[in-house]
């Protein structure tokens, strides 16, 4: 094992980074992703950018999300066989009774619901094929569809910030900054809904000359025709209830998010298997393992960058930027780490922004606020760029598949035409809630 200082150093951790991220992204020969920064971690330690010494670190950071991630999602899958997002999703189209902006918004209020719940990735993924298939049946032109899956993957991200589980990298800034569920939740879900409205408008503004101008909901099945699985569907719903509890508790009893996301997986697990409608191989086969692999592999790769002391310089611009007030310290914080997430990805742009955080010693309301700040940019700069999170390009493959290509080129110019208002406008809601509640 070697041992690197200096320049040498900050360009090697540079140079792995960006081989690693470069082969999670492309994916030669289907290398998957957890291969891909697993190699980049052995490469990292074998060169002496990261020791030995900080798996420990490493694995304290990114145990907890990942394995709740991991839970949310066999839960989700489990429910969208049981046909409960599909329900869900009929229930509100009918109620539209035709009209598109009803559909449009009633959409989008499912989107905010899925995402908040079961995690961004389980909300764009499950719900945008289910979207498409329903514009299809209803007779709309592909051209015209567009808006409403567009959105739909534009929602599940943008209104992913209310709780603790309703984004990998908000469970991984809470557990770094020990926040609690509860505390989290009084601070992020009224800014969510702002994030919520600033998204519907924007939205709605840039695709409405874009859509049909009605809707002819006479044809479409009942609600009810979706239940494929009554003692299923049923057994989820009480779930959800049972799961929010344990993250409430989770605060004061002091236990991690992951203990009662787990039990319950594990419990939706075992009913499901005795259901003839759903197969546990294949549930536990399309789980996102590969995330936890991906998480500690990447991690370790980003922490090289923190040992090469390139984060330094990110403190000391959060260190000039408090001082300049806390709205802009708030814009500037919030706008870094959304760039940064459409360069670099999201997950490993948190765990840079969580150590520049740590590393500029801030106290009181700064930190606080730069704490979220770098949530909410983590959560919606992603949208700037297909690079931006895993799941959209997962998501923008799923469309392929069904005869929808969305080119890089195309979903960054929206991306960025939408995201910007939303992430300033959220940001500006944090700020005046944190005022509120100091």
């Amino acid at each position: 094992m070697f041992h690197v200082t200096g320049s040498w150093l900050v360009g090697i951790s540079v140079a792995i980074f960006v081989a690693t991220l470069a082969l999670v992204v492309l994916r030669p020969r289907g290398l998957s992703i957890g291969t891909s920064a697993t190699g980049g971690a052995l490469v990292a330690l074998v060169v002496g950018v990261v020791q030995v010494s900080n798996l420990k670190s490493v694995w304290e950071i990114v145990w907890n999300p990942t394995v709740t991630f991991v839970a949310l999602i066999v839960i989700s899958l489990i429910m969208d066989r049981a046909g409960f997002f599909k329900w869900a999703a009929l229930h509100l189209l009918a109620r539209s009774r035709g009209s598109v902006s009803r559909a449009f918004v009633y959409q989008m209020v499912l989107g905010a619901l899925v995402a908040s719940l079961f995690a961004n990735d389980g909300a764009a993924l499950i719900l945008t094929p289910i979207v498409y298939h329903q514009m299809t049946e209803l007779g709309v032109e592909r051209k015209k569809a567009l808006p409403f899956v567009m959105a739909a993957g534009f929602i599940a991200d943008t209104t992913s910030i209310p709780f603790v589980v309703s984004n990998l990298v908000n469970i991984i800034s809470a557990n770094y900054f020990h926040v609690g569920f509860v505390s989290y939740a009084k601070v992020m879900a009224p800014v969510d809904l702002v994030a919520f409205a600033s998204s519907v408008l924007v939205l709605w503004v840039f695709y409405r000359h874009s859509m049909p101008k009605d809707l002819d909901v006479s044809a479409i099945s009942k609600p009810s025709s979706a239940i494929v699985d009554g003692s299923l569907f049923r057994f989820g719903l009480a779930l959800i209830g049972i799961i929010s509890i344990g993250y409430i508790l989770s605060e004061p009893l002091r236990f991690p998010v992951s203990i009662p996301a787990s039990a319950c997986a594990v419990a939706f697990v075992v009913v499901a298997g005795r259901s003839q409608v759903v197969s546990v191989r294949d549930i536990t086969r399309r789980a996102p393992w590969n995330i936890v692999v991906f998480s500690v592999g990447m991690y370790l790769v980003v922490y090289g960058l923190f040992n090469a002391g390139l984060t330094a310089g990110l403190s000391k611009g959060l260190i000039h930027a408090s001082h300049l007030g806390l709205l802009p310290a708030t814009l500037i914080g919030g706008f870094a780490t959304a760039g940064l997430s459409a360069v670099m990805n999201n997950l490993p742009a948190t765990l840079v922004g969580s150590l520049s955080i740590h590393g500029a010693h801030l106290h009181g309301l700064a930190r606080t606020a730069f704490i979220y700040a770098n949530v909410v940019g983590a959560d919606l700069g992603p949208k700037f760029t297909p690079l931006g999170s895993l799941a959209t390009l997962l998501w923008l493959h799923v469309l392929e598949t069904r005869g929808v290509k969305i080119t890089w080129r195309a979903y960054t110019r929206q991306g960025i035409i939408l995201t910007v208002p939303v992430l300033a406008v959220t940001l500006v809601g944090l700020v005046g809630w944190l005022e509120i509640v100091r």
